[in-house]
Order: C-alpha cells, then structure tokens, then sequence
C-alpha cells in the first residue's frame, strides 16, 4: 500500500541554503522546543506552512533551540522573520510584532532558550553583512515539559500569525524587488 501523505522532509546540510542564490528570499524561522507545549509555537507554525503552498520567495526552517547552529543562515538571506513563543504577561496566543536591531531589543521575557536566542543576535552584528529582523511573538503562559500539543489559545493563533507573515513577507519582497 503507498502512503500518499506528506512527509515532511528534513534538511540535513547547510548546503541547500548555500548553494542557491537566496538575495530574493525572505526566511522565515520558527524557533521554540516542540517537546514543551506552548513553547514550541514556532516550529510547530513551520509545520503548518509546510503544508502551505508558499510563495516561492519563502523559505521555512525548523530553527528548534539551534542558537548559534543557525548563525549560517544569516549570510545567506537579507531578511529573516523570527518567530516564537514570549511569556509577556499579555493572554495566551497574542500575537505581537516587533522590529529588533539589537539583541536587547529582544522581550526580556522569551522564553526557555532565551539566552542562547540573544547570543545569536549578538554574534550576528559580527557578520559582514547584517540581515532585516523581524520578530513576530506567540504570548504563551506555562511551558508543559514532554508536551507535544500547543494550548487552545495558541493554537488558534497560528490561522492569524501565518496571515500576518505572509502579509509582511509580500510586503518585503515587494520592496526587494524594487530595489534591484
């Protein structure tokens, strides 16, 4: 019998983001820790848009906790949406928008893998070439350890946040393609 569902298919080499030439793309990163609930918004948002039929000017990577492991992917792509979970104090599944061009720009309160996140941005400054941030948060309340599933709230956030992305992304290439 053949199993005709998806299978999302994982990348395991940089090479594919090094050996097309992405100064047209936009990369859009969701990073969190699937395995705690609430926390994992953001790969699990690059799940659903996996299903998506994107624009072929987008590019999705599950980032997970990578840290410095995706500082690569900052050379290649001139502008980057982050996207990820922040326990704000704001109700669970507020979708907030910002516009960081410092690590300290970054909500104080993202969250488990919050310092490595901010290192990362740090360590970018050194590259030669600095993409656009753009940093779209999930507002979560608890972190659920050995939880897969993302609360009501939160989930019903992904409809709307993968709208805002995509708004923002058209925008963005629209503005790329105009400068060339």
């Amino acid at each position: 019998m053949i199993d005709n569902r998806k299978t999302p298919v994982a990348i395991s080499s940089d090479s594919y983001f090094f050996e097309h030439d992405k100064s047209q793309h936009i990369l859009i990163l969701g990073v969190g820790n699937y395995l705690m609930g609430d926390e994992g918004v953001g790969v699990q948002l690059i799940q659903a848009m996996e299903q998506m039929k994107l624009p072929e000017y987008i590019d999705i990577l599950d980032g997970g906790t990578g840290g410095f492991l995706l500082l690569g992917q900052f050379e290649v792509y001139p502008k980057i949406i982050f996207v990820d979970a922040t326990m704000d104090g704001k109700p669970p599944g507020t979708i907030s928008q910002l516009r960081p061009k410092f690590a300290s720009d970054f909500p104080s309160a993202l969250s488990v893998h919050d310092v490595g996140l901010k290192d990362m941005i740090e360590a970018v400054y050194l590259l030669d070439q600095i993409p656009d941030l753009y940093l779209f948060t999930v507002s979560i309340s608890k972190i659920d350890p050995m939880c897969v599933s993302l609360s009501p709230e939160v989930q019903k956030s992904i409809i709307p946040l993968t709208q805002q992305i995509l708004a923002v992304s058209k925008k963005l290439h629209h503005q790329v393609t105009q400068n060339q």
